[in-house]
């Protein structure tokens, strides 16, 4: 049998049967559409996450300063001056928070009542004027206090969304005050929306003159934000900046590096879509491999005549190996257009840039026929072994 008789055969063949052969292939459209979408939206995904990764973690560095037993603290309160003069440092801040600033008590009245919970325990902590840009946060009410504050040692405060919602502190108009042992601050500010250092929404922060009032005297990690892809550059030159003679001491804790990154939320991402992906295609063989199957007990008359007239057992198995191949291909080549369509309305809705890898839509077609091929070996060799007298019976 030539080939391209065997090619009219099974093309005939399977348009013999128009509505078994489309709901056929509709188990590899509906595989290949799977594998494409999954595939897609997961490196559409993969790459949200990683721009999201840049944006919030890879341009965050955090300098430890361990505490000096004797001699001047290793970093000063003037050295995050230096740092923001480092090309690519886009925001700094000098934090204190020492175990004699943690747990304070907190009113918000100079009052004791035994009928009532007036105070609040709460964190302490003294900071330069920068620390709002270095939290990433926002003054929800108020202002936070400037180097006036801090040259001339007012004892003002900002406090935390979560600190003022404790302390009954709802609005700034009035000045309100708050009492830390026995002395009252003024309320100034209301500091919220952190993306970076969640723990200061119930902390109390004082300028740096105010905190030695309760034992805040040294700079205890500084908080930097930088340019994105300039990280690992500020996290080499930081500490000198911050204590020349001295860096080899200080302890950084850079972002790990993008690409890794990259490279682990996306290869997350596809195992997991793939696997579902392949799941819908191995339900997608098996429709193939039960209609073939259906197929051959049908035609067992019309197996034995060809078998009586000539055919060989290798003709038999080649055409229902090509008409299963065929309903797979059909299908690979309309999920693969379904599922690049899906793939960018997907995208659109959500407004992401939608990522589509052009060997994967080139790719989907070989998988279907493949799929079809596997799908229609073992119902292909039960035709070629069935003897003519038997079919013909």
């Amino acid at each position: 049998m030539r080939v391209r008789d065997l090619i009219g055969e099974a093309v005939a063949g399977v348009l013999a049967r128009p509505v078994r052969s489309a709901l056929t292939t509709l188990g590899t459209v509906l595989g290949i559409t799977t594998l494409v979408v999954t595939l897609g939206v997961a490196a559409t995904a993969g790459n949200q996450i990683v721009g999201r990764f840049d944006e919030l973690v890879a341009t965050a560095i955090t300098v430890e300063v361990p505490g000096s037993t004797t001699g001047p603290p290793l970093v000063g309160w003037d050295a995050v001056e230096r740092v923001t003069r480092l090309r690519g440092v886009e925001s700094a801040a000098a934090v204190a928070d020492a175990k004699e600033g943690a747990d304070l008590s907190v009113r918000s009245t100079d009052l004791v009542d035994p009928t009532r919970v007036t105070a609040q325990t709460l964190t302490v902590l003294a900071a330069t004027t920068g620390l709002p840009e270095a939290a990433r946060g926002r003054m929800t009410q108020g202002r936070f206090y400037d180097a006036g504050h801090v040259g001339r040692g007012d004892r003002v405060a900002v406090i935390g969304e979560e600190a003022a919602r404790m302390l009954g502190v709802t609005r700034l108009d009035r000045a309100p005050a708050i009492f830390i042992g026995k002395h009252a601050y003024t309320v100034i500010g209301i500091l919220g929306d952190l993306r970076r250092e969640k723990n200061l929404s119930t902390a109390v922060m004082v300028p740096p003159t105010v905190g030695r009032q309760f034992g805040l005297r040294e700079v205890t990690r500084v908080l930097v934000n930088t340019s994105l892809g300039a990280a690992g550059l500020i996290a080499g030159q930081a500490p000198s900046a911050l204590s020349p003679g001295n860096g080899d001491l200080l302890q950084v804790i850079s972002p790990p590096s993008p690409t890794r990154a990259r490279d682990g939320a996306q290869g997350d991402v596809d195992a997991l879509f793939l696997i579902l992906g392949l799941v819908s295609l191995v339900v997608g063989a098996v429709g193939i491999a039960n209609v073939t199957l259906v197929t051959v007990m049908e035609r067992v008359q019309e197996i034995g005549l060809r078998r009586a007239l000539g055919a060989a057992r290798r003709h038999i198995a080649a055409q229902f190996l090509l008409e299963s191949t065929l309903v797979g291909l059909t299908g690979g080549v309309a999920g693969a257009s379904l599922g690049v369509v899906a793939v960018v309305a997907v995208s659109a809705v959500k407004q992401w840039t939608p990522l589509l890898d052009v060997r994967l839509a080139l790719a989907a077609p070989v998988a279907g026929a493949l799929v079809g091929l596997l799908a229609g070996l073992y119902p292909a060799l039960r035709a070629a072994r069935m003897e003519p007298v038997d079919a013909l019976r």
